[in-house]
């Protein structure tokens, strides 16, 4: 009696056979490349079975889905996406293809990807449903090069289409992650030409993740594709491609995801099989609703009979979420040696910092929060498990808090290499930096900015970001602290106005200072003034405390006016600079301190920039200057001295 499998492979090749019948006319799939990768799978393993099951699975689905779907058996995961504005028949065609030909070209390796013109078929050992994966990754550009005098123009151009595509496809409203473009391009060497620019995504991503995909393949673009009039970008989560051809549908990349075939459509002998296939779907379909019918109706009568049990069951999950993130006091106590002074190692605007060494050695940093902050042991508990959810790699982590008595502790992470302004500011550790650290921590506190600004939970306005707020890894990544915090006492200010200054002098914007006005352009200012001192080592407060008549922000716009941007640059990193990012960056900072927050980017504007040569600066204007008062001063430097905090403005998401 033939097994259940061999029933499902053998009625898939039939599926497949019936669609090759049907579709003899079309043309054949255009394949590109493919990627094998693992170890070696024995023949006819179990893991073959999977594997011959999955690729069955997706090549019947291609018949029945709108140009994605994914599959797995076993350990064996498997996944296909057709290209956004190919028809059905041809996504049908090219995964029964793919599904064929990947097996030929990767015999027994335990994971594959192929991609043709028309879709890409992959399988792993591993999961690979709604997860961003960026390798392996094929980069290519085309045999004809634009003419050197329009290459900058023509690289400024795709950059700015690629900018604004990845914006489009991750929002998609159609559902398929997919965008396309059309863009003239006047040359004067050559005749007027159309640059076609197509981005997709998987659609199980979210808009983060595709996002993040497309801006980390736009940001190979400069390494292959340097002033090519083509090229493309494949990875596993998205594509893009480019040329000066029309390489894809117009009419039908601007459609909706097209809907699933009509079961009946596939035709053997001139015609229509398919009452049976109609059946066997839909009846499988109408009894599984049938079910959760029942299912509904048993589970509301019995969530009427026992409300109020449930809602103490779900106050009960809620404690042991904020009792996960609980430490006693004794805990504390013994790690930190009872708040020695030999442990401290910061102080800041909300208390002391102490090092702490648990009984396991896992080393911590704990804030002392000042007792001049008040506020009711729930609301605190809720706001601390509230920040303890947001993660991210260039973001100090809280492990969680202590509330006894009039104690308010909160237990971080701790970050080994001090603040950024112990290296930055001291002459003695100052060469320890060589501008591809300083780089590298300018992108990694734009990544964590963007994240608090757009990625997380919550939107975060952080509102100190100062060389003092940016701690140092083992390896010298940036990682922001103190975000946050303010949300932990000042729980009613979410909106964008404020009677309440808060941050520190030098860093804060004009329009904050003046009218109490914040959002996530008061940060920009912030990020931008922390660029500029990064560059020059120097401190703002070095300039507006000294009896010079200009502050940072306006020594650095006079030397970009006067065309000697790099006399800016700190002189221990001058010998080991790239000029070129030197003065992108002075040209960032510059955009990031104007005076209009309309006028200055985002942080996902700014971490393009940081990330693709191909994105075009726009001129800066003049930054507004510190008013040199004496008086105005002295009431600058006790803000400075007073104000240190952190806020939060609440945007679920």
């Amino acid at each position: 009696m033939p097994s259940f499998k061999f029933l499902m492979f053998l009625s898939s090749l039939l599926v497949i056979s019936l669609l090759s019948l049907s579709s003899g006319n079309e043309a054949a799939p255009f394949y590109n490349t493919h990627v094998c990768s693992g170890t070696d799978f024995t023949a006819n393993s179990t893991y073959q079975s999977n594997l011959d099951l999955v690729l069955s699975s997706l090549s019947t689905n291609a018949t029945l889905v709108t140009g994605f779907s994914n599959a797995s058996a076993g350990v064996v995961s498997g996944i296909f996406l057709c290209r956004g504005d190919v028809n059905a028949t041809v996504c049908q065609d090219c995964v029964a293809s793919g599904a064929k030909e990947i097996l030929q070209r990767c015999i027994l390796q335990i994971g594959a990807i192929i991609w043709y013109e028309e879709c890409m078929v992959r399988y792993s050992n591993e999961s690979i449903f709604a997860t961003l994966n960026e390798w392996p990754g094929i980069y290519q550009g085309g045999s004809l090069t634009m003419p050197e005098a329009e290459r900058v123009r023509f690289n400024e151009l795709l950059g700015r289409t690629m900018d604004s595509l990845a914006t489009l496809a991750s929002n998609s409203s159609t559902g398929k992650k997919f965008a396309t473009e059309e863009e003239e391009f006047n040359s004067s060497l050559l005749r007027s030409l159309t640059l076609y620019s197509l981005v997709q995504c998987t659609p199980d991503l979210t808009v983060s993740d595709c996002n993040k995909c497309l801006r980390g393949a736009i940001m190979q673009l400069p390494a292959c594709c340097d002033g090519k009039q083509g090229g493309w970008i494949l990875q596993p989560s998205c594509i893009l491609r480019y040329g000066l051809n029309k390489f894809y549908n117009p009419k039908a990349a601007s459609e909706p995801a097209f809907p699933p075939l009509v079961p009946g459509g596939v035709v053997v002998g001139g015609s229509k099989t398919s009452l049976l296939k109609i059946v066997a779907i839909v009846i499988p379909i109408a009894f599984s609703v049938v079910l959760f019918f029942i299912a509904y109706c048993f589970l509301r009568r019995r969530a009427r009979k026992k409300c109020n049990t449930l809602s103490e069951e779900n106050a009960g999950v809620e404690i042991t979420t904020i009792e996960s993130l609980q430490f006693d006091l004794d805990t504390i106590d013994a790690a930190t040696d009872k708040f020695s002074d030999d442990n401290k190692i910061g102080e800041g605007g909300f208390g002391m910092v102490y090092k702490g060494t648990f009984s396991d050695g896992q080393q911590i940093a704990v804030k002392r929060l000042s007792k001049k902050y008040g506020q009711g042991a729930v609301e605190f508990k809720n706001e601390v498990v509230l920040i303890a959810k947001l993660n991210h790699r260039n973001l100090v982590r809280l492990l969680g808090f202590c509330e006894e008595g009039d104690e308010k502790l909160l237990i971080y992470e701790y970050v080994p290499n001090k603040s950024l302004d112990y290296f930055l500011f001291d002459p003695a550790n100052q060469r320890q930096l060589d501008w591809s650290g300083r780089y590298k921590i300018i992108g990694g506190i734009a990544q964590g900015i963007l994240y608090l600004h757009e990625d997380s939970r919550i939107r975060i306005i952080h509102r100190d970001l100062k060389v003092s707020n940016i701690l140092l890894d083992d390896n010298m990544n940036a990682k922001i602290s103190d975000f946050g915090l303010a949300r932990i006492f000042v729980v009613d200010q979410t909106q964008g106005n404020t009677s309440q200054i808060v941050g520190t002098f030098g860093y804060m914007p004009p329009e904050y200072v003046i009218h109490g006005r914040y959002s996530v352009k008061s940060d920009v200012f912030s990020f931008g003034v922390l660029l500029l001192e990064i560059i020059s080592g120097k401190k703002n407060s070095c300039f507006y405390k000294s009896e010079l008549d200009e502050d940072l922000l306006s020594y650095a716009w006079k030397q970009w006016r006067s065309g000697t941007p790099m006399e800016l640059l700190d002189p221990t990193v001058r010998h080991s600079c790239s000029r070129n990012e030197v003065t992108r960056c002075i040209q960032m900072g510059l955009l990031c301190v104007q005076e209009d927050p309309a006028n200055r980017p985002t942080m996902a504007s700014i971490v393009l920039m940081l990330n693709s040569y191909s994105v075009t600066l726009p001129s800066p204007m003049q930054p507004p200057f510190l008013d040199r008062s004496r008086e105005k001063l002295n009431k600058a430097v006790e803000l400075e001295s007073f104000y240190e905090a952190s806020v939060t403005e609440v945007d679920p998401r």
